[in-house]
């Protein structure tokens, strides 16, 4: 069983569907996929975040059993959770939003797997992701590829967060994510749930850029993450593409590598309306 972990509402279900259908449309092996989904309620700080609705949870669920029946779809509602442990803490206005902090909650939730891929909304898999999950973690808490900015702008082997494979058991055996959870209680970072699980760590492996690639596309890339980015041109800015923006992944990006998968994507959302 491949074990994934996607955390969100309903404001990022795209990008929890491209995922899963690039993970299953890349894929070689025949075995099952167990993908874990944690949503909340957090309506006190902004309405629109609510959990992922029922109907979207029923399509998720049908789409990846369209692919292997013996895929399973668990969602888990951690809003009382998360108020227990990180409610008003000083992260809640984290730079993205607080469901990046909710991660951070895998070792209280019952029935997690030992061994957990977790991945940020914004990931696509360009080849087999067996190439990633097969990585041996047993005697380390996680393994996670360097931060493409932060490898320059922080130090050499700073980790971005949006792609870890956790060792579950090795990191309920070191506190990780307790650790992690007192950081955030303790103190407002910039990049919140990130560095407070570098802060946490004990032992982890760093992976190779092409597992968490942030800035590129190259044969070789296993993963490309369509976090925010620095373009040169035609003037220094930023931008913030997703790939289920479908339009601009072909029109700023050109990329194509991806068009079976999107197109399956906008046949499922065609079908949803």
């Amino acid at each position: 069983m491949l074990n994934v972990l996607f955390c969100g509402n309903d404001g990022v279900f795209d990008g929890f569907l491209t995922c899963a259908l690039s993970m299953m449309m890349r894929t070689k092996s025949r075995e099952p996929f167990s993908f874990h989904i944690f949503t909340m309620s957090l309506t006190r700080i902004d309405k629109r975040y609510t959990p992922i609705p029922d109907d979207h949870v029923r399509m998720f669920n049908q789409t990846v059993k369209e692919f292997n029946p013996k895929n399973t779809v668990k969602v888990t509602n951690v809003t009382a959770l998360y108020e227990k442990e990180l409610g008003k803490c000083p992260n809640e206005g984290a730079y993205c939003s607080p469901y990046t902090l909710i991660r951070l909650l895998a070792d209280m939730v019952p029935g997690m797997p030992d061994k957990l891929l977790y991945l940020d909304a914004d990931i696509m898999f360009n080849r087999d992701p067996h190439l990633l999950y097969d990585t041996d973690v047993s005697a380390v808490e996680y393994a996670a590829a360097r931060d493409h900015y932060g490898k320059y702008l922080l130090y050499p082997n700073y980790v971005n967060a949006g792609v870890v494979l956790f060792n579950m058991k090795k990191c309920r055996e070191t506190g990780l994510f307790t650790k992690a959870r007192a950081e955030l209680r303790r103190k407002m970072f910039l990049f919140a749930d990130q560095t407070a699980l570098i802060h946490a760590t004990a032992k982890k492996k760093m992976l190779p850029q092409r597992f968490n690639d942030q800035k590129f596309l190259h044969d070789h890339t296993v993963v490309r993450h369509f976090s925010k980015r620095l373009f040169w041109l035609p003037f220094p800015h930023t931008e913030n593409i997703k790939q289920w923006q479908v339009d601009k992944v072909h029109e700023i990006f050109r990329y194509h590598q991806f068009d079976d998968i999107l197109d399956k994507y906008q046949e499922l959302m065609k079908q949803m309306r």
